[in-house]
């Protein structure tokens, strides 16, 4: 998910640049002298935000304060992504510790319902209780692919993850309250981040809709991974939607209303629409919402050096955003043939990945590796992106593919 041009982090950014650029005319040459007489060295990493700071610094790559991306080479082979390895994307700045001291009293407005009312998060354990493990990914996962480099983080694969919730399921709250009000098309979560003051609120709040028909199967979420939802991740309360994209799985939720109309707000009305290369996001055009079929190689990687020549186990993750995984593919010569590969570990449901490996002998040379899911419903992954303005939804087989040396 793109830093919209609203957040504060870049807003502060841009304030910065501005001094940064009064003092280029006066570090300009000492810059380049230095940059001749000694190699540049390479970037110090970024450290981890105290709000993350329970992540495993050498699992994830620190972009910014509010995103962290997951190596690539740090996924592993088991399905559950650990908490202390799960990408970070937020879209405002971080709410104080102080709203998840005592998590039971979080209250959450369920409003166009016939007996709308407000609801801690102690009422709404008395509920009801499911559990669903699914993929959560961020709409700009892959943007880091596009050759047009649009703007935003330039996410790899690392801002997905696959991961446990358990909460409430939204479909038994609406009835304890009568269900949902007659005409009502939408289900729309609002944060409950602090809103900079001065601001429209509609031009920074991170309000969502998606029709209401994804009630069925969405949760108000208190749980993650067998743990309460730490702060990084929406806790204490965060709207969890089965199949969508990671801005649609509402933190720190503070209402959930049902509107005969999408939400007004900006990164609704604008933000995270399918915009034509050159335009801008618009009401009219597709909005980011549900995921579809996706899969990419986790193992071996570039970056592990050269491989000895003989049997590897190529490995990876595949899922199929509203639908199961049916079957993978992979290639070791950059898509001109292709092996089935196995499905290995628990099949923990259709909106959760399934993690496969194809055992191959790989002589020495270099070798594109690819891999290519089908889901329960026939589609296929597709070879190319689809282009749009802001690096959304990138699902490309060839894009995700790595290329290894053998020797």
């Amino acid at each position: 998910m793109p830093q919209t041009s609203t957040s504060l982090p870049r807003r502060r950014l841009l304030t910065g640049s501005a001094s940064a650029l009064a003092a280029v005319g006066l570090a300009s040459f000492q810059s380049h002298a230095l940059a001749q007489a000694a190699p540049a060295a390479a970037p110090a990493a970024k450290p981890l935000p105290g709000f993350a700071s329970f992540k495993n610094a050498d699992a994830v790559i620190v972009h910014s304060s509010t995103t962290i991306e997951t190596k690539r080479s740090a996924f592993g082979t088991s399905v559950i992504t650990p908490s202390n390895q799960l990408y970070v994307r937020n879209n405002l700045p971080t709410p104080p510790e102080s709203i998840v001291a005592d998590r039971d009293a979080w209250q959450v407005q369920i409003a166009g319902v016939k007996q709308p009312r407000q609801l801690t998060v102690r009422e709404l354990k008395s509920m009801g209780l499911e559990t669903v493990t699914m993929v959560l990914q961020c709409s700009g996962n892959g943007r880091g692919f596009f050759p047009s480099k649009p703007s935003g983080t330039q996410w790899t694969v690392g801002a997905a993850g696959c991961v446990v919730w358990s909460g409430v399921p939204v479909r038994e709250v609406v009835k304890a309250l009568g269900g949902v009000a007659d005409g009502l098309a939408y289900m729309t979560g609002t944060g409950g981040e602090v809103l900079p003051a001065g601001l429209d609120p509609k031009s920074v709040i991170v309000e969502r809709s998606v029709p209401v028909a994804a009630m069925q199967d969405a949760l108000l979420a208190w749980e993650m991974n067998g743990e309460p939802i730490s702060l990084a991740h929406g806790g204490p309360l965060r709207l969890i939607v089965p199949g969508y994209t990671g801005v649609n799985n509402i933190k720190y939720i503070k209402q959930l209303a049902f509107t005969a109309k999408e939400s007004e707000a900006h990164i609704m009305s604008h933000g995270y629409r399918i915009s034509p290369p050159g335009s801008k996001g618009d009401p009219s055009q597709p909005s980011v919402q549900e995921m579809s079929v996706k899969s990419w190689i986790n193992s071996p990687l570039p970056e592990d050096g050269a491989q000895a020549p003989g049997l590897v186990q190529i490995h990876g993750v595949a899922f199929g955003g509203m639908n199961g995984i049916k079957g993978v593919e992979v290639s070791t010569d950059g898509g001109k043939t292709w092996k089935a590969a196995r499905l290995v570990g628990p099949d923990m449901g259709k909106y959760a990945w399934r993690q496969f490996v194809l055992q191959a002998q790989l002589p020495k040379g270099s070798h594109v590796l690819a891999s290519r899911a089908t889901d329960d419903k026939g589609n296929v992954q597709p070879e190319t992106r689809g282009e749009n303005q802001s690096g959304y939804n990138n699902t490309s087989w060839a894009d995700h593919a790595v290329t290894v040396n053998v020797a």
